[in-house]
């Protein structure tokens, strides 16, 4: 006689998607463009009394990368959930033979994969880091500056300081670097510098990025293409500042065929950008292997997927501060009732129950939502 499992695995019994607006404290400006409000697809998938949540972190339109919400949107409602409502998982890895068939599409992808481990962390009664297999209570954390004129940026620069944050990333654009960092690095010697290119320099900017080699920079993230790998190895060669490379990295193959190369020195881990926390892991412990070190980037993410990433960055290679600052930085108000406020460069992981650690606060959720559909078997 068989014997049965210990854990019959979760019965996916219905899904919701809600589309929310949340209007942002000051406009976040970087070079491709200005952001004044962060438009979140989430989605909740329940199961046996759980619900387990996540947010969507691609654009209104194909500004990051290629992805969009409405285009994420139909891939979901037609191609992936009409494959995972009704039926019965024994974690989130089984989501594999539904969603790797279909190309692209990882930001998508990552909200099913994401909402499956809050999901399957809960059934669990386990913190979501602990399902990871993260060692740490609290993470380093940093602050990403949206470009400004310089006065504007150093009190940027001195707010953050004095709050304690472990890192203070620059926005640059061609036209807006080299003054900028000398005048940041007069006035802030000792602080740990990094800048975002966000893919506005080209291989002939060579010399421009050679110069940044003077302001002892922690690194330069993503200089080049949003798609490049080659033209990346070829600036490191040329430059003493590690280069960081985040468009660029979709998942482990492409992480090794750049560390291989020798496209950069670190590596920004986005977990909607390369698939969801397997990725992200599998991302993470492939750069351990190289002794490269990781970090968690931010997308302006609301509290869920903030949480999502605190949880993400307790694993043992995250040894960069990452951009999980406070919420408090970008919106008047949370979508969470947990406060995820730093203290002096830390942020603690959320705890208020299993998995991702936080709750929502659905009278506030209603007022900023635009779309909500339900979805059942």
């Amino acid at each position: 006689m068989t014997a049965a499992p210990l854990f019959p695995g979760l019965l996916i019994e219905s899904a919701e998607i809600r589309l929310i607006r949340l209007p942002l404290l000051t406009p976040f400006v970087i070079s491709t463009g200005t952001m004044t409000e962060k438009v979140i697809p989430i989605l909740t998938l329940r199961a046996e009394g759980l619900e387990g949540y996540s947010e969507g972190v691609m654009d209104p339109l194909p500004d990051y990368l290629e992805e969009t919400i409405s285009g994420s949107l139909s891939f979901l409602k037609e191609a992936v959930l009409p494959q995972v409502i009704g039926k019965r998982f024994n974690g989130p890895a089984e989501l594999n033979s539904i969603l790797d068939p279909w190309r692209g599409h990882r930001m998508s992808k990552a909200m099913v994969e994401m909402a499956m481990w809050d999901l399957w962390s809960k059934a669990l009664n386990l913190p979501l880091s602990v399902a990871l297999g993260g060692v740490r209570d609290a993470v380093d954390v940093g602050v990403s500056l949206g470009i400004a004129d310089i006065p504007t940026t150093i009190a940027r620069v001195e707010s953050a300081v004095q709050a304690g944050y472990k890192r203070v990333k620059l926005k640059i654009k061609r036209g807006h670097d080299l003054g900028l960092l000398k005048a940041v690095r007069e006035r802030f010697p000792h602080a740990k510098l990094t800048v975002d290119a966000n893919t506005d320099y080209k291989l002939s900017d060579l010399p421009l990025l050679k110069a940044m080699d003077e302001f002892a920079l922690d690194y330069i993230e993503q200089p080049l293409a949003f798609d490049d790998i080659s033209d990346h190895v070829k600036v490191q060669e040329k430059l003493l500042t590690a280069i960081c490379l985040d468009e660029s990295i979709r998942s482990a193959v492409d992480a090794r065929k750049a560390l291989v190369a020798g496209a950069g020195r670190v590596i920004n881990i986005k977990v909607g950008r390369v698939g969801g926390h397997n990725a992200s892991r599998a991302i993470h412990d492939l750069c351990a292997a190289f002794d490269v070190p990781v970090w968690c980037g931010g997308m302006l993410e609301a509290g869920i997927g903030r949480a999502h990433n605190i949880h993400l960055s307790t694993l043992a290679n995250f040894t960069k501060p990452g951009d999980t600052s406070s919420a408090s930085r970008y919106f008047p108000r949370d979508i969470v009732n947990e406060a995820l406020e730093a203290v002096d460069g830390q942020m603690p992981v959320p705890k208020n129950g299993p998995g991702i650690g936080v709750t929502l606060d659905y009278k506030f959720l209603d007022t900023v939502t635009s779309l909500q559909e339900e979805f059942a078997a």
